[in-house]
């Protein structure tokens, strides 16, 4: 019998482990080198946006920490304490990065804008940071260029569009890294645009405004990533269609006449528990039985992103699944 791969059930991410890890290295590297230019840059100009965006990307670098660690930790082997393995390992320390972005990122912009709405002090140098700004903009398109050609060429596998994979991927470092570069993207932009009323009228309402509007993008951010990583981490069933591509192979296989109970939950990035009830074709005695079962178990295994496999009789009344 073949293992249940198809486009479907999400060949997509099964070597993505080593395109995960470049990501990340990449937004990391690119992070702590913004996160230097910003902090020098604020302490030149005194801008509020420029606090702001540097708080914004020490954070992102710290998150970076977190999600390498999530990759290394979460592809441990199975062990007899974690015998589905540490896959939810990967969700674990994903919520830990979307907590930092928010505490250290949203918290610290927010509050340093209101603060700067009372200041006195004015903005100077603003050339400093534009050209930060613009070095920075160059930085993380890089970033977000790599998170983006992963994200859609697993989009493209998955049949889905790249937004729509990036939401419901089981790999949250893609995630992570996607929509941190793509609110770091406009984060700047916010930045430019306070900057630049700033120096143009006069009036540091505008730099202030700026630093609130790039702390709430990042909790908005911060949210979404936590949401998604709660659902990992609580449980979730793969997608229907994936669940039927799997139904449909279990079908194809000669040892299998019906199934009538069909499980699939995620237990890390590509990675699965599958629990399922068939009807054996013929009346082979119980010993015979459960070799029959146990042979399934280990084919469907052989599969990298099955975990683990448990495959019972089904009940005599228990009515066929249909794909």
């Amino acid at each position: 019998m073949a293992t249940p791969e198809t486009p479907a059930t999400g060949a997509a991410e099964k070597d993505s482990s080593g395109d995960s890890t470049l990501t990340v290295l990449i937004a990391l590297a690119a992070n702590a080198l913004i996160a230097v230019a910003k902090s020098v840059a604020a302490l030149l100009t005194g801008s509020a946006s420029m606090v702001a965006e540097s708080a914004h990307s020490w954070a992102d670098t710290g998150n970076e920490v977190f999600l390498f660690v999530a990759g290394k930790r979460s592809r441990r082997a199975p062990d007899l304490r974690h015998p589905l393995g540490y896959g939810r390992e990967a969700y674990v320390w994903s919520m830990f990065a979307a907590f930092g972005l928010f505490a250290v990122g949203a918290a610290v912009s927010i509050m340093h804008g209101i603060q700067e709405l009372f200041a006195k002090e004015e903005a100077t140098a603003f050339w400093v940071s534009y050209l930060v700004l613009g070095l920075s903009f160059l930085l993380e398109g890089t970033s977000f260029l790599q998170a983006l050609r992963q994200a859609r060429g697993e989009a493209s596998t998955s049949e889905k569009d790249v937004l729509d994979y990036v939401l419901h991927t089981s790999d949250p470092t893609v995630r992570a890294v996607f929509f941190e570069d793509a609110a770091a993207l406009i984060g700047l932009g916010i930045a430019f645009v306070g900057i630049l009323l700033h120096q143009l009228t006069g009036n540091g309402i505008w730099d202030a405004a700026g630093s609130i509007l790039v702390g709430a993008l990042l909790g908005v951010v911060a949210v979404v990533l936590i949401e998604r990583n709660r659902r990992f981490l609580v449980g979730v069933t793969v997608d229907p269609q994936v669940r039927s591509a799997v139904l449909r192979r279990l079908l194809e296989h000669e040892n299998i006449d019906t199934v009538t109970y069909l499980h699939i939950e995620y237990v890390g990035p590509a990675r699965v528990f599958l629990v399922a009830a068939v009807d054996l074709v013929g009346n082979d005695r119980e010993r015979d039985v459960a070799v029959e079962l146990n042979a399934i178990e280990e084919e469907l295994q052989q599969s990298p992103r099955i975990v683990r496999a448990v495959v019972t009789l089904s009940s005599p009344a228990s009515a066929p699944l249909i794909p």
